[in-house]
């Protein structure tokens, strides 16, 4: 592939998960109904029954991806991804739904962990960060794209059929792959599936702090993520009152973080991943102060929220690609190892922290704001312990 090809391609294995997650964000209410959910908090379980899926996942693929290669591990998991939607399109409960958002999510988690991995076998540093940077400011036009997708959807049918387009989705995927890409780890570079290959590889990626420290700060910014996406729904519809115009509001949210990337892509190879993504920390942990202070002083409004959730969501898609390009950067050799172990630590903790907050919803935006101030202040501490201390330097040599 040449090099545009190959951003859209990996943005396209990325988005399988994006658009696990959006695309049925506007039927959550259908969801409750059908299914017999009154509680709306309960609702949110669609998404993070996925995203504890998702998590769990990434620590099988890596293993699998260096011994069999990149290619063949996609292929089979956009086919199981591809089945689990199917499945959850006919769940008769909310439990049987939720079991199969698991698997989803399950089968999913490989997209992110190759998606990595591909572009770790191609490129390095800046240029993988820029890479990256390019693949997920495409990834991120789903997210502003998905739930006014779902919303046209539901115009056509029941809430299941978003899962039928899903399942659709997964398929072309794997088309494209059959199609066009080729293996990027070859032969010589696989590493066999036993304890005595994965141990060195597990100590060297848990125990090396550029590769645990970045991993674990990941964890914590992509906690937000979660915690919006799991009560943006609420958020827009019972707090403000914009049921109609939650796919736009969103997706003016969703903008920001795709700026976001092409803006680092722009910037990386010049001022270097620790100086933008500890800039956009700072800037994180001052919008929530701002945030807070504005919605206990009884002055805020939709567009005071909207503006501030924005430039948060641009200040945690300045830190996303280069905590990621960061975290891998000493541990190049195992990518496919080192990426699982990654996820696995980065998606679970998200989970732990984004669901947490999203659980704390009370009618109000209070614990979202103070969620994401708690957030930039954790992930600032982890990444000042990472670099001894040694802040704001375009400095990125070797880790």
């Amino acid at each position: 592939m040449h090099r545009g090809e190959f951003v859209a391609f990996v943005a396209a294995v990325m988005a399988v998960n994006a658009l696990g997650v959006d695309l049925m964000l506007p039927a959550l209410p259908e969801i409750g109904r059908d299914l017999g959910v009154a509680d709306p908090n309960q609702r949110q379980w669609v998404v993070t029954a996925y995203m504890l899926g998702f998590g769990s996942g990434q620590l099988l693929y890596g293993p699998l991806a260096d011994r069999f290669g990149r290619r063949r591990v996609l292929l089979v998991t956009l086919v199981g991804y591809a089945a689990a939607s199917l499945f959850a399109g006919l769940a008769g409960t909310f439990g049987a739904l939720a079991g199969a958002r698991v698997l989803q999510g399950l089968m999913s988690a490989s997209s992110r962990v190759l998606a990595v991995a591909i572009v770790r076998d191609s490129y390095s540093g800046r240029r993988m960060a820029a890479t990256m940077s390019l693949a997920t400011m495409v990834f991120f036009l789903i997210p502003i794209l998905a739930p006014a997708l779902g919303q046209l959807i539901l115009n056509f049918g029941p809430w299941r059929l978003i899962f039928r387009v899903l399942a659709a989705w997964g398929l072309f995927v794997m088309v494209w792959t059959i199609w066009r890409l080729p293996e990027t780890l070859p032969p010589e570079r696989r590493r066999p599936l036993s304890l005595s290959s994965l141990g060195p590889a597990y100590r060297l990626t848990l125990t090396n702090r550029y590769s645990l420290g970045y991993a674990v700060a990941g964890a914590m910014t992509f906690g937000a993520v979660v915690a919006y996406v799991a009560s943006a729904q609420q958020v827009f519809g019972d707090v403000f009152g914009e049921r109609a115009r939650f796919g736009l509001l969103f997706a003016l949210c969703a903008v920001a973080m795709g700026a976001a990337s092409f803006l680092n892509s722009r910037l990386v190879e010049r001022l270097g991943t620790r100086l933008i993504s500890q800039a956009a920390l700072v800037g994180l942990i001052a919008l929530s102060a701002g945030r807070l202070l504005t919605e206990w002083a009884g002055v805020e409004t939709l567009w005071t929220f909207m503006t501030f959730q924005a430039l948060s969501m641009t200040c945690i898609g300045l830190c996303g690609a280069n905590f990621g390009a960061m975290a891998m950067e000493p541990v190049g050799r195992i990518a496919g190892t080192a990426s699982s172990i990654q996820g696995f630590v980065t998606g679970l903790g998200a989970v732990a922290v984004g669901g947490a907050i999203g659980q704390a919803f009370d009618g109000t935006t209070r614990p979202l704001a103070t969620g994401f101030l708690l957030i930039g202040l954790a992930a600032f501490a982890i990444v000042a312990w990472v670099e001894r201390g040694r802040l704001f330097s375009p400095r990125d040599g070797a880790v």
